[in-house]
């Protein structure tokens, strides 16, 4: 997190700011104008917050998440957002221009993160019948079984990073809250 401007930040004793990101005083500085509204408690500065918490958040998931993955399976997370994808697609498939809305990657990564797990036999890639230029991506009964050996690690790595931090209802509401924000509702 970012620390305030250094105007509305009251020193603790010792001469460093309080603990836990909070002035040492009672009351924030006074003050009007344009900057008012970035000091601490305004609504710009509430947003920089959660925009911190979020993306904190993120990072701690993602790392510990990477670094089970990439230990254990030699998987990256995009690595298993395909499987994902592609295990929930229909028999026949899913075209790799599909996978590009699930998956942050540009379309030259994504080719090649397919191409390395049909390199390990997890997917096959094969033509689009009456369309030369699209790719079909299908999951190999290999494939499902690394992913069924995946899921639980996954799973139990949210839970110990995230989730298990939560109540139920905690985690309720972040559900419902991040599926609002993803479906753009």
């Amino acid at each position: 997190m970012s620390p305030a401007p250094s105007s509305s930040v009251t020193p603790a004793p010792g001469g460093t700011p309080a603990s836990g990101g909070r002035a040492a005083s009672s009351k924030p500085a006074a003050s009007s104008g344009p900057a008012a509204s970035s000091e601490r408690g305004g609504a710009e500065y509430e947003c920089a917050r959660a925009w911190s918490a979020l993306t904190a958040a993120h990072t701690r998931v993602a790392g510990r998440l990477s670094d089970a993955l990439a230990q254990g399976f030699g998987l990256t997370i995009n690595d298993f957002e395909i499987l994902l994808r592609v295990d929930h697609a229909p028999d026949e498939g899913v075209r790799l221009g599909e996978l590009s809305s699930a998956v942050p990657l540009t379309q030259p990564a994504l080719s090649r993160a397919v191409a390395r797990l049909a390199a390990r036999g997890a997917m096959t890639r094969s033509g689009v019948p009456l369309d030369r230029r699209g790719v079909l991506i299908t999951m190999t009964p290999a494939g499902r079984d690394l992913l069924r050996r995946v899921i639980p690690v996954h799973a139990g790595v949210v839970r110990e990073v995230l989730l298990d931090r939560l109540s139920p209802e905690e985690q309720d509401v972040l559900a419902q809250v991040l599926t609002r924000v993803a479906s753009g509702a």
